[in-house]
């Protein structure tokens, strides 16, 4: 009997109007990882050709799960696979990578995109090995898993802004799946608002036995990585340290956790200490992004050959994936993608004054369908926005009285007719979502 995740009613924080989508399918989720587990290796130096084992299996199984969703809503897809030759310490023979992408055209705000990403190579012990058995269940069946079943249940909608179901290649050889779809990305011209990177996100159990079934943690860089050193000064010298695009992309998802029945635990790093995914490519481009990782990573089952030693299991197999909580983590990005693709752009030139006043004026330019505005700010020290108000759509500025320059922090956000909000943007380059 099919298992489906309830309640995945996407009416979103602030109220949208777009009917429920159909629910996350554990299913759907389980099939998904129990295919891709059978290709034996999805290494990216593994076979391209063989329909049966190996990255080129992996990948063409993904492009084909997309066909089908597209067939069932009418072609409503855009099924494209860029690709790049390679080479690196992890690739020592030139070879050819390529992402799967399946693209879902806004219908009023196509150039704004919103992207789910996971990575569809695996690896074992030795980075190398592109022969030996490499499952891959979690790290990262899970993410594409993920990235698939979002395809099949938001490709039945329309949305006003485009959203790009991502399949990425060659992440464990040195991202270079990341890398090239941010190049994509950039010689499309697309205007990437967010960017949800998941990696390792259907495990529940860790490595010292703590289990957490009911969180996910999402990462996020705390200043630009693009940021100029002029930049850099003035953010110093003024603010803006937790408040890049990416750290309020997070603090948006934080704040939909409710809709998807999972904690959302935001980590204010751009990835676990000293490692890194996908979305780092995409921060080096100038696009907000974060990663997406369960709460409790089990290493006994990332990068490891599969074997038992001292009665203790390794590698990375189907019966290490809680399909039930994934199928939480998946509702959370849907429901993310959903509330970004339907509300309005984020404000761009949002700007602040008030220095030696005890008023505060905020400014922005204005945001073609976005049927009004709410201003927000909070104390220094403060972690998400506490204190809001609501400016008319047709005006693009407004002046907080008795609310100084000085002691808080600002930011901006569109807000629908539907009343489906933006991300906040905080003024300047700091935080602006499409600089330049």
């Amino acid at each position: 009997m099919r298992r489906l995740v309830p309640g995945l009613a996407i009416l979103l924080a602030s109220g949208a109007v777009h009917a429920a989508p159909a629910p996350v399918s554990e299913a759907e989720l389980k099939a998904t990882i129990t295919r891709l587990v059978g290709f034996g290796t999805r290494h990216t130096l593994s076979d391209t050709r063989s329909e049966t084992r190996g990255i080129g299996a992996a990948r063409r199984y993904a492009a084909s799960r997309f066909a089908e969703f597209s067939k069932d809503c009418g072609g409503c897809l855009v099924i494209e696979t860029p690709a790049k030759t390679v080479s690196g310490p992890r690739v020592p023979v030139p070879t050819e990578i390529v992402n799967v992408m399946a693209i879902l055209p806004g219908t009023s705000d196509p150039n704004r995109v919103v992207i789910i990403s996971g990575h569809i190579d695996s690896r074992n012990s030795d980075p190398l090995d592109a022969v030996g058995d490499a499952p891959g269940a979690n790290d990262d069946g899970s993410g594409t898993a993920a990235v698939i079943e979002a395809a099949r249940v938001l490709s039945k909608q329309k949305f006003p802004a485009t959203i790009v179901f991502a399949v990425l290649s060659g992440e464990e050889q040195g991202l270079f799946g990341g890398t090239l779809l941010a190049e994509t990305a950039k010689a499309k011209g697309w205007r990437v608002q967010a960017v949800l990177n998941n990696d390792i996100v259907g495990n529940s159990t860790g490595s010292g036995g703590a289990r957490d079934d009911k969180t996910v943690r999402v990462f996020s860089e705390g200043t630009r990585a693009t940021e100029t050193p002029e930049e850099a000064s003035r953010r110093r010298y003024n603010g803006g340290e937790v408040d890049s695009p990416a750290r309020n992309l997070s603090r948006y998802i934080a704040g939909l956790q409710g809709k998807a029945g999972i904690a959302v635990e935001q980590v204010y790093r751009t990835d676990r200490f000293g490692r890194g995914g996908d979305q780092v490519p995409m921060l080096q481009a100038g696009f907000p992004a974060v990663r997406i990782t369960e709460r409790q990573e089990n290493y006994d089952r990332q990068h490891q050959n599969i074997r038992t030693e001292n009665g203790r299991a390794y590698g990375d197999l189907l019966s290490g994936v809680d399909f039930a909580y994934l199928a939480k983590v998946t509702t959370l990005n849907i429901t993310a993608l959903a509330a970004l693709a339907t509300a309005p752009a984020t404000p761009a030139g949002v700007t602040i004054e008030g220095q030696v006043s005890p008023d505060t004026k905020i400014s922005w330019q204005p945001v073609p369908a976005a049927a009004r505005y709410r201003v927000w700010w909070r104390p220094t020290t403060a972690p998400a926005w506490t204190n809001s108000r609501e400016v008319p759509g047709g005006e693009t500025s407004v002046t907080l009285k008795g609310i100084d320059i000085d002691t808080w922090f600002f930011g901006v956000s569109a807000v629908g007719a539907d009343g489906t909000a933006s991300p906040v943007v905080y003024p300047g380059v700091a935080g602006a979502f499409f600089p330049g």
